[in-house]
């Protein structure tokens, strides 16, 4: 079998241009998309976090007095004047809790930090956490009252 080295040059010849004119219109193709990137602008695209309970209700949760009774106070300040009172049992809903450094009390060690939460239970006002059990729902809150009124 005789081969023509003539045209087995030609195709090798034909083989390497078309190899490297694909690599060029790859690295083309690159370039374009590289350069159209950098051109577009920063959409804002607002981040919505999911409907979950923690996030979506207006409370926090349930808190169910635990001493005797307790002033619920206009502002989160022991100084501040009182709205009324909770006895022990009273369920409330937790709005908001907020935490208060008590700097002019000298039986504060330092000015400690003490967590107060806007509670409403026929009327809205601040109580100090700690006269408070706290539970994330109203069912749970309930039967804690219930077995503190026994």
């Amino acid at each position: 079998m005789v081969t023509k080295p003539g045209k087995t040059g030609i195709f090798l010849i034909n083989m390497r241009i078309g190899v490297h004119h694909y690599y060029g219109q790859v690295l083309i193709l690159l370039m374009v998309l590289a350069l159209n990137s950098c051109n577009r602008k920063n959409e804002d695209i607002p981040i919505i976090p999911p409907v979950t309970p923690p996030l979506s209700r207006p409370y926090i949760g349930y808190g169910v007095i635990n001493v005797s009774y307790t002033h619920v106070v206009e502002e989160p300040d022991p100084a501040s004047p009182s709205l009324g009172y909770l006895r022990r049992g009273s369920i409330v809903k937790i709005i908001e809790r907020r935490p208060f450094i008590n700097q002019g009390n000298p039986s504060s060690a330092g000015g400690a930090a003490e967590s107060w939460v806007l509670a409403d239970g026929g009327f809205q006002g601040w109580l100090t956490e700690s006269v408070m059990d706290i539970y994330d729902n109203e069912s749970r809150a309930r039967t804690a009252a219930e077995s503190m009124t026994r």
